[in-house]
């Protein structure tokens, strides 16, 4: 029988068959490890959007490169891949909506920071077609401390620099968050006994922060997008709102009710294009900033720290996204109530017409029941002139045979209320059958 390695074997050789998700969610732990890392080292990390077809592209020209090189296969359900080419390590993870690579370079340890420059050993990404537009791309350098080299104050924008200390200071870590003249944004971690275990754990952190961070930020450009729009139904909605106090046609307010339609339709088109982007950034958020309070910062000299640089930068950003967010929620709910009370102004009268309609079929019927009584009438002193007519000509006819010996004239003249009455009591009788029936 064959065994799954997430089934479980109990006393007398028995499996318990495992849930067909078990393996995955076991392994999801052991997804992304902390691979050790060597002070000293350059890392540069880029990471590029790859949503839909482009991921699936990107993975087959990676595992075409493995396999070019006879490097480790990289396997259909694998979302993290490590391999060695050459004197490099290069790190491949996908995730929902990105990719990143990341190149693990030996440094000189008499090298100043940053040099050489990231640009002249970037060569390596050349062997992998770029899988998407490019988001982020990172120039760590791991060194050891030494005063001399490592003061963050001589190497970058002292407007925007965010150092720190890990929280048993045994490293150091700063960046101005600002790219350099090659496009990387560089980033200074000084070594002060960290180990290659703790200093690979280090650095994949640090790195995740920069990759999530501008990634959170990508929903700040589509609030701004957004924001032209959203304002405009607001004014609109405020003019309808007005409008909708005063008395109007029934024309007029089934426009306003159409215009009112419009603009939910436009804002729930951009609330619905806007949803991911927006529920993505605070998921990003939320990782950065889980990741600055595993790492234990402290501060260093009178300069901020990373939590309290990208709090005073990035949280504004973040606060537009959700307020963006909650503008459309809120814009949606009073467009949803001022359609309902125009509706109901509509449909009231609505009511109203139709009940001057059949107030109006009413008095047309009560006219064609006069009307009907009045032929009535008529038909039945037609009808019984024509039967008394007959009558006579039967009632002469005998007299002239001898079969009656009386004036006929006498005969016609009492026959005339019978025939009447019985002609008017036989229309009658059929038009009350013919009521009844419809009844």
């Amino acid at each position: 029988m064959a065994v799954n390695n997430s089934d479980v074997v109990i006393a007398g050789g028995e499996h318990l068959s495992a849930h067909p998700l078990r393996a995955a969610i076991l392994g999801e732990v052991h997804a992304r490890p902390f691979t050790p890392i060597a002070t000293p080292s350059r890392v540069l990390h880029f990471g590029f959007e790859t949503a839909g077809v482009r991921a699936q592209a990107d993975r087959a020209h990676f595992a075409a490169l493995c396999k070019q090189r006879g490097l480790p296969p990289l396997l259909p359900s694998e979302k993290h891949h490590r391999v060695k080419i050459e004197s490099a390590t290069l790190r491949w993870e996908q995730h929902s909506e990105f990719t990143t690579y990341t190149w693990e370079l030996p440094a000189d340890p008499a090298a100043l920071p940053f040099t050489p420059p990231a640009a002249t050993l970037a060569a390596p990404m050349a062997l992998v077609p770029p899988p998407g537009p490019l988001l982020v791309a990172v120039d760590l350098h791991l060194l050891s401390d030494a005063p001399s080299r490592t003061i963050p104050e001589r190497l970058f924008d002292r407007a925007s620099l965010a150092a720190a200390e890990n929280s048993d200071g045994t490293a150091l870590y700063a960046t101005d968050f600002k790219p350099d003249s090659d496009g990387f944004v560089r980033i200074l971690v000084a070594d002060r006994k960290l180990g290659p275990e703790r200093a690979g754990a280090l650095v994949q952190r640090i790195l995740e922060i920069e990759t999530y961070r501008l990634l959170a930020l990508l929903g700040l450009p589509e609030a701004q997008r957004l924001a032209p729009s959203i304002g405009r139904i607001e004014h609109r909605l405020g003019e309808v709102t007005d409008q909708m106090r005063q008395p109007g046609e029934l024309s007029q307010n089934n426009n306003l009710l159409n215009e009112l339609t419009a603009l939910a339709a436009e804002l729930e088109a951009g609330a619905a294009a806007s949803l991911f982007r927006f529920g993505a950034s605070r998921a990003y958020n939320e990782i950065v900033h889980l990741r600055l309070q595993t790492i234990g910062e402290r501060k260093v000299g009178g300069l901020p720290t990373w939590s309290s640089f990208l709090a005073r930068r990035m949280a504004p950003a973040m606060r537009t996204c959700l307020t963006t967010e909650e503008r459309q929620a809120n814009l949606s709910r009073k467009l949803a109530r001022a359609a309902n009370l125009l509706r109901t102004r509509v449909d009231v009268e609505l009511e109203q017409q139709n009940q001057d309609l059949l107030k109006s079929m009413n008095a047309r019927t009560r006219l064609q029941l006069r009307l009907q009584a009045t032929v009535e009438g008529l038909s039945v002193a037609a009808i019984s002139y024509y039967v008394v007519g007959l009558f006579s000509y039967l009632v002469k006819a005998a007299h002239d045979a001898g079969l009656i010996h009386f004036e006929p004239n006498f005969a016609i003249a009492a026959f005339v209320p019978i025939a009447t009455l019985s002609i008017w009591w036989t229309v009658r009788r059929i038009r009350r059958r013919h009521i009844g029936g419809e009844a």
